[in-house]
């Protein structure tokens, strides 16, 4: 069994690192002096450290994201950690029904489940301590917003200018600098900086889709002029696809359902094979400073809880209420609106899951319905809202897109597909300075009206061309949907693979060939996303667990 496991880029305290000394030598140091959780709230920077004691306790943590990941399980060997879950699932492990589940729910698996029985990823910002037989598993941080600074717009400006620049400045290892670049904000702030930093232009890599409504990359262009960076760019295909689908899905140690991972593979490469070595990556900066649509959209919902009770209740409620109200184009729309409204956050934030939408017993089948709990997921996201010490809902919807969106979705795809495209990546959008002075700044500065990350695009305005300032996010966005809708042989290979997953008794064999044949074509955009996570599934079986059937 592994003793210990440093894996990152950890930024201790001067106080707490002797000259010369490693890792190694620091985190023993620190867990005698103030404890698990002590300890690895005392470190920032990316990081995932496990180790055994002398007297048989064992440590492990992750950092505020989990830019890096450790898994664990209690087996008779004793207690045993690995970076993947399928270091330690052993060959023929049973696979996790209720992981499986969430997968399609989430389209990932949020930790701290894993797809294998018995295994778990250890959370974002949690240490997990085996001492004497017991399992603890704790957070040492959790998100906390404010005191709000009372500084001036023009004070916050420069202070968050000089922050990109040190965290940017802090990415940097001394090779070729480089970076991926969408043309959105977050990927065109990384490449500006990166000049700033280094004294000369970056690098850039970008991806491209022959699809209208898709490609960016005249905004990337844009940046790259405004820059001056040495840009590359390449075209993602249908065949592309086909090609890179088996090799991501079995890379990743469980299901894995973004689909910019596999442009984001072929960015990674082409930057590979000109040498270079670690690219950098805007993931982030929404999260942090409020760029998401849905943040505006949740404040529109919003609006009606002002609205009088009585008004709401006496009036709006039951008139939307009728049949005949909610059936009639353009009223209609009022109905779905006091619906949302009425409903809680987050559960509203999963309005249009799929899997919610089509019916849990429409999409999958009785023997696999049988064995999860279907409400455990709506359990989860309730807990992980909750978690936010925050006063205000934007930040406690950011809070919550921090585990779910940033640590179990974003950062993984591009970490694993950096990983195997054989680079390094970092985030500088997450340096913890950075999201301390985020968490420091007003409300209206993130959300002002409708307008969405306020602050950020007005600190920047000046740097950024206007361009980039004014245009809608998009990022690497796959446009598999009116690919497999329109593209023969795309579409063949997506409906052999969800067939798969019938023939292994997740999902129903008349739904899985009613969504290709028929939901797909109606609707390639939204059909096209379940098409893609189950495909990706089966893929994943096929490299893991080639022989799973459900029992």
């Amino acid at each position: 069994m592994t003793d210990q496991l440093y894996l990152g880029t950890p930024r201790f305290d001067a106080g707490d690192v002797p000259a010369g000394a490693t890792p190694a030598q620091v985190w023993p140091a620190l867990l005698a002096r103030h404890g698990p959780a002590g300890a690895a709230a005392r470190v920032s920077g990316p990081f995932a450290f496990a180790l055994r004691e002398p007297s048989g306790r064992c440590v492990l943590a992750v950092d505020r994201f989990a830019m890096h990941t450790l898994c664990w399980r209690l087996s008779e060997r004793g207690f045993e950690f690995a970076a993947r879950a399928d270091e330690l699932s052993g060959a023929d492990a049973p696979l996790d029904a209720q992981a499986l589940f969430d997968y399609l729910y989430f389209h990932v698996i949020p930790s701290p489940r894993t797809a294998y029985q018995g295994v778990h990823r250890v959370p974002p910002g949690h240490v997990v301590v085996f001492d004497a037989g017991k399992v603890t598993v704790m957070p040492f941080w959790r998100a906390s917003f404010g005191p709000v600074t009372t500084d001036s717009f023009e004070a916050l400006r420069d202070r968050f200018r000089h922050l990109l620049r040190q965290a940017v400045e802090r990415e940097l290892d001394g090779t070729r600098a480089a970076c991926f670049l969408s043309g959105g904000t977050d990927s065109s702030t990384v490449a500006g900086m990166i000049g700033v930093a280094s004294g000369r232009p970056a690098a850039t890599y970008s991806i491209g889709f022959e699809a209208e409504g898709y490609d960016e990359m005249e905004f990337a262009r844009t940046a790259a002029r405004h820059f001056g960076t040495e840009h590359h760019e390449y075209y993602v295909t249908p065949e592309d696809v086909i090609a890179g689908v088996p090799e991501v899905a079995g890379w990743y140690d469980a299901p894995f359902g973004n689909a910019s991972a596999v442009p984001a593979l072929f960015c990674a490469r082409q930057a590979r094979t000109q040498g270079v070595t670690k690219l950098l990556a805007g993931d982030g900066g929404d999260e942090l400073f409020g760029g998401n649509s849905r943040y505006a959209t949740n404040k529109v919902f919003g609006i009606y809880q002002a609205v009088p009770a009585a008004v709401r209740r006496g009036l709006m409620e039951p008139f939307f209420g009728m049949g005949w109200v909610a059936r009639t184009p353009g009223l209609k729309k009022g109905t779905g609106y006091i619906r949302q409204a009425n409903m809680p956050l987050p559960d509203r934030t999963q309005v249009f899951n799929l899997l919610r939408r089509m019916g849990h017993d429409q999409v999958l089948t009785a023997d696999f319905l049988r064995q999860v709990d279907v409400g455990s997921v709506e359990r989860q996201q309730r807990e992980v809202w909750a978690q936010a010490s925050a006063e205000n809902e934007i930040d406690r919807h950011l809070a919550y897109d921090w585990r779910y969106t940033l640590a179990e979705a974003d950062l993984p795809k591009v970490r694993g597909t950096t990983t195997l495209a054989g680079l390094d990546v970092g985030f500088p959008m997450l340096d913890d300075d950075l999201l301390a002075f985020s968490m420091t700044l007003p409300a209206h500065y993130k959300l002002k009206g409708l307008r969405l990350r306020w602050f950020f695009k007005e600190a920047l305005r000046g740097f950024l061309p206007d361009a980039i300032l004014t245009k809608k996010k998009q990022g690497f966005g796959l446009p598999f949907g009116m690919w497999a809708s329109r593209h023969p042989r795309l579409k063949e290979f997506a409906a052999e693979a969800v067939a798969g997953c019938a023939e292994r008794g997740i999902v129903g064999r008349a739904f899985a060939s009613d969504l290709v044949e028929r939901k797909l074509p109606e609707v390639p955009y939204y059909y096209g996303t379940m098409v893609w996570i189950l495909m990706m599934m089966e893929h994943w079986m096929r490299a893991k667990a080639p022989h799973f059937r459900l029992r």
